[in-house]
């Protein structure tokens, strides 16, 4: 088996694909004609976006993401995270946490996205240090 994509739940998708463009630089891969449904090319995975309206006809009980109380967060790697905050901000995002050094060498920050999900930026984890 291979991951293939992660799908959020969303009230507009076509909004949210264009958020994710501005804000994060991702590239559109496919949009649904309907707006139901839509992917972001992410490398080998996709980040896909469905709406909340499409998954309660298939009879699902979709919930609304919440910064405050997550229960999953989407990580996009940059090496320059503090320029990838403000960007991320200029297109709409809300600064959860300011970026902070972690003690294992990468830099972090949290921005919520247009629907509330929680959004890191960070540097990419590197091997730890050859002893």
């Amino acid at each position: 088996m291979q991951f293939g994509y992660t799908i959020l739940y969303v009230e507009d998708v076509p909004r949210t694909i264009a958020f994710y463009e501005a804000a994060f630089g991702l590239k559109r891969r496919f949009v649904h004609e309907a707006g139901d449904f839509g992917e972001l090319d992410t490398g080998a995975t996709a980040l896909a976006f469905s709406s909340l309206r499409l998954m309660t006809e298939l009879g699902k009980n979709p919930q609304r993401a919440s910064a405050a109380a997550p229960s999953f967060e989407i990580a996009v790697t940059t090496a320059d995270v503090a320029a990838a905050v403000e960007r991320a901000v200029a297109a709409g995002a809300r600064l959860v946490q300011a970026p902070e050094q972690m003690p294992w060498g990468q830099t972090v920050a949290y921005v919520a996205d247009i629907n509330d999900a929680l959004v890191e930026l960070c540097t990419p984890v590197g091997p730890p240090p050859a002893a």
